[in-house]
């Protein structure tokens, strides 16, 4: 069954592990590759990663990139929002602060910004949700 527009938008914004797919060019399946991300219902959807990685390489050169969210429970139900780049900007302490307390336990917050210190610096790569696809396949 399909969502509505705000059921999905709500769904989204949930903290779902998403799994983020680009262009990775001719003859070559895209790349797709699990992360953590942020939205707000209306808003920008945003992502972290290494200003130097593949993923940011691919992004910039396609422009765009896609991110589907799932879970299996209570119902099997995904959103996948594809679109445009808007903006890639240094991330700021705050932001990379932000992503993570959205994904782990307060208690474990510090001990993972620590260990993240060794990915050196983190860009936000931030996507004007355009097309849509979601559905609510019902329980298992």
């Amino acid at each position: 069954m399909p969502l509505t527009p705000h059921e999905r938008e709500l769904f989204l914004a949930e903290p779902h592990i998403g799994a983020l797919s680009v262009d990775a060019g001719p003859g070559r399946a895209p790349l797709t590759v699990p992360i953590w991300y942020d939205y707000e219902p209306g808003g920008e959807l945003w992502v972290l990663t290494g200003p130097q990685s593949k993923k940011m390489e691919l992004i910039k050169a396609a422009g765009r990139f896609s991110i589907m969210a799932e879970r299996s429970e209570p119902s099997v139900r995904y959103v996948n929002v594809e679109g445009p780049v808007t903006r890639i900007t240094t991330a700021t302490d705050e932001q990379h602060t932000h992503m993570v307390r959205r994904y782990l336990p307060e208690d474990k917050v510090a001990a993972y910004l620590r260990q993240a210190e060794e990915f050196g610096e983190q860009a936000v790569v931030a996507l004007r949700p355009e097309h849509w696809y979601a559905a609510d396949l019902g329980a298992l």
